[in-house]
């Protein structure tokens, strides 16, 4: 029988060499000093994991301390994992599954009942039990403020900062805002140090970031830059960042950003499902969705807690079996009702569930972003008892779809 890996700890000492791994990963190169100065702040105390080969490392995965809201508007505690990577000499000998095991054991004992990421490849987190909670649309617009119809709300003023303001300013309104809707998240001093801060002052890019105020003070805000074109004015301008309290921020923002001279279109990737963009716009074939891709993967840590904590919608009873081949103490029957959930007994005990799943299609519908009858139709979702899924519908339903808006 093949041992499996040996997962470690890495200390202060090896991160840049872990970081270096990881970028090689995904086909960059290695930070420079300046910009491992801003990178390392993303690297959390404890938790760098790494596997060692012949002496040198040969993988890594490391998470930073985040929370997730979560329907109803409970913030529980989340692992936000990243940088994850298997030199390409070693890739196929369980160093990832080694890792990720680890890292779940490890995030378990931390208390954080979710772990979430961004994956690179669709096809590689599922089998730990990742499911896609959240996705987000790229769109493009032309770059005309005349677009939007003259009865669109307007909201309120708009303003551009500082390059010293950016941080302090926007760190305050997302902070404020995120939260409202499920899926959003928390964001670190190092995310913003890492994903911010570098690109103003070590890269000394040009960046656009706009608030919004609103009647209630600052509700919202878009940081942008240009991207590339055949010519300086067909450029696009790019939306790295872009979060609104209600419609009027929404709406103003993007009348802000489609009045910036010398571009020809407004490119936003993983913008939310339902943002009502084509809603604000005189023609709506002016807003062409270019894509729809997966953004959140959601890993539920302890099943218990997770469904104990979201809200549900007015429905019947609901019994789920949850099957979980990684933490077996997720497993079992859950009864949904009264607006809340627990655990009723085992999977194989006297409680036979109406509907089953297993942890990576219960994330899936976690959140709001697909229904139980979405997921019993493609095969996602078994259901012992047809009669259960509506009921199942009725509970899980969100007034709103899920989404993060944070890359990590």
């Amino acid at each position: 029988m093949t041992q499996a890996p040996a997962v470690e700890a890495l200390g202060q000492g090896e991160l840049r060499a872990a970081h270096t791994l990881f970028a090689a990963a995904i086909h960059r190169g290695p930070a420079d000093d300046a910009a491992w100065a801003r990178t390392s702040e993303l690297y959390s105390p404890g938790r760098t994991l790494g596997v060692h080969a012949d002496g040198a490392l040969a993988a890594t995965a490391t998470s930073f301390p985040s929370g997730l809201a979560v329907p109803g508007g409970a913030v529980l505690p989340m692992a936000a994992v990243t940088r994850v990577g298997v030199r390409a000499d070693h890739t196929r000998r369980g160093m990832l599954t080694a890792l990720m095991h680890t890292q779940l054991a490890d995030v378990a004992d931390r208390g954080e009942p979710f772990a979430s990421l961004r994956a690179s490849e669709a096809r590689i987190y599922g089998r730990f039990g990742y499911g896609i909670a959240s996705r987000g649309r790229t769109v493009r617009v032309r770059a005309d403020p005349t677009v939007l119809r003259p009865d669109a709300p307007r909201g309120g003023a708009v303003r551009l900062l500082r390059r010293d303001e950016i941080v302090p300013v926007l760190r305050e309104v997302h902070g404020r805002i995120a939260a409202r809707r499920p899926g959003g998240i928390t964001r670190s001093e190092g995310w913003w140090s890492m994903a911010v801060t570098r690109r103003v002052e070590v890269d000394r890019a040009h960046v656009l970031a706009a608030v919004h105020t609103g009647p209630d003070g600052d509700d919202g805000f878009a940081v942008a830059h240009r991207g590339d074109g055949p010519g300086f004015p067909e450029r696009s301008l790019e939306v790295l960042d872009l979060h609104a309290a209600d419609v009027p921020a929404t709406a103003a923002l993007w009348r802000f950003l489609l009045g910036v001279d010398l571009v020809e279109h407004v490119q936003a990737n993983l913008r939310p499902l339902d943002e009502p963009l084509e809603l604000l716009l005189t023609d709506p074939r002016a807003c062409a969705v270019l894509g729809v891709d997966d953004e959140t993967w959601l890993r539920i840590v302890d099943v218990p807690t997770a469904l104990a904590a979201r809200s549900y919608g007015p429905a019947d009873a609901v019994l789920l079996g949850v099957h979980d081949g990684v933490l077996a103490g997720n497993s079992g029957v859950f009864r949904i009702a009264d607006g809340s959930a627990e655990r009723v007994g085992p999977l194989d005990g006297s409680v036979r569930p109406e509907l089953e799943c297993t942890v990576a299609a219960l994330a899936m519908a976690y959140l709001g972003d697909r229904s139980p009858s979405e997921l019993v139709a493609s095969g996602w979702w078994g259901a012992p008892d047809p009669s259960a899924v509506p009921r199942a519908d009725a509970a899980f339903a969100t007034p709103v779809r899920p989404w993060c808006g944070t890359y990590f």
